[in-house]
């Protein structure tokens, strides 16, 4: 089986059983039921010996997590995905509306990262992994780990604000030119910044505006929550709308166009752009 994760265990003042000490440090393997059951399917490996429950871990050892027969299924998974940036640490893809990032789906963007991107040369290498989620009916762009290090630091650069995501979307109803939309979403804070770049008289929705938007915390569905709370829903929404105003057939125009952030292992400033999608310029003249 082919090695997915690997650990050097941390030195300890008092050696403890493997199944505490190994909870999160595998990506992919977040909990302690979960690493349970790596173990008892002899996915696990310390120091070149299969893990077990009674074994106690001191530092140094080498931990690895191999690829089960499951991930082995998947990786056979045929989906051609655009590659706008890769190196051996990361890589940013071009995520196409109408596909899960991840999930119990065959077909996934995690799925399919195998097969579209190169396997990194770092020692911590491990299987691709989004380090962040987009909706399925979202178009855009989305950031990928492509070592054990590499997922944890971009994880960190996001939960510290460090990574600036733009997003684009067709909103319903006129709306003020910009502004910032400050209201919680399941009981915690969430803020978006949004500004209208260009708007079109609608025969059967009145005004339609593209909205550039510039979410500064990433709770679940805040955009188009967010938007549906100024009474300007976007459009193609068919989970956060106002009766009357669904557009069915064209998806969701919603798209994340732009990742800025520095590279946690080169320190290089990176944005990254993805052009809007047709169907967006074929509402707006004056857009290109």
């Amino acid at each position: 089986m082919r090695i997915i994760e690997t650990h050097i265990a941390l030195n300890l003042d008092k050696p403890i059983r493997f199944q505490e000490y190994g909870v999160g440090i595998f990506n992919t393997i977040p909990t302690k039921s979960g690493i349970k059951k790596a173990i008892k399917k002899q996915l696990i490996l310390i120091d070149n010996e299969l893990a077990s429950t009674a074994k106690f871990i001191s530092g140094g050892e080498k931990i690895m997590l191999l690829e089960s027969n499951k991930q082995q299924e998947f990786s056979r998974l045929k989906l051609d995905l655009q590659v706008l940036l890769e190196d051996d640490f990361l890589a940013v893809i071009y995520k196409p509306a109408g596909i899960l990032v991840s999930g119990n789906k065959f077909v996934t963007i995690a799925n399919a990262l195998s097969q579209n991107l190169k396997k990194s040369n770092q020692v911590d290498a491990v299987k691709p992994q989004p380090v962040h989620r987009l909706d399925y009916a979202t178009s855009g762009l989305l950031l990928v780990g492509k070592t054990s290090s590499a997922i944890q630091k971009l994880s960190e650069l996001f939960q510290k604000k460090e990574i600036k995501k733009t997003y684009y979307a067709v909103t319903i109803g006129k709306m003020k030119p910009l502004g910032i939309i400050d209201k919680p979403i399941d009981d915690k804070e969430a803020y978006t910044q949004y500004k209208v770049i260009s708007n079109e008289i609608s025969k059967r929705f009145n005004f339609l505006n593209l909205v550039e938007l510039s979410p500064k915390t990433g709770r679940k569905h805040q955009l188009r929550k967010h938007l549906l709370s100024l009474k300007n829903p976007i459009l193609g929404d068919k989970e956060y709308f106002i009766e009357g105003k669904i557009l069915k057939g064209k998806g969701l125009y919603l798209h994340a166009a732009k990742l800025e952030f520095t590279h946690p292992f080169t320190a290089e400033k990176i944005t990254i752009r993805k052009e809007l999608p047709n169907k967006f310029k074929s509402i707006f003249s004056n857009i290109e």
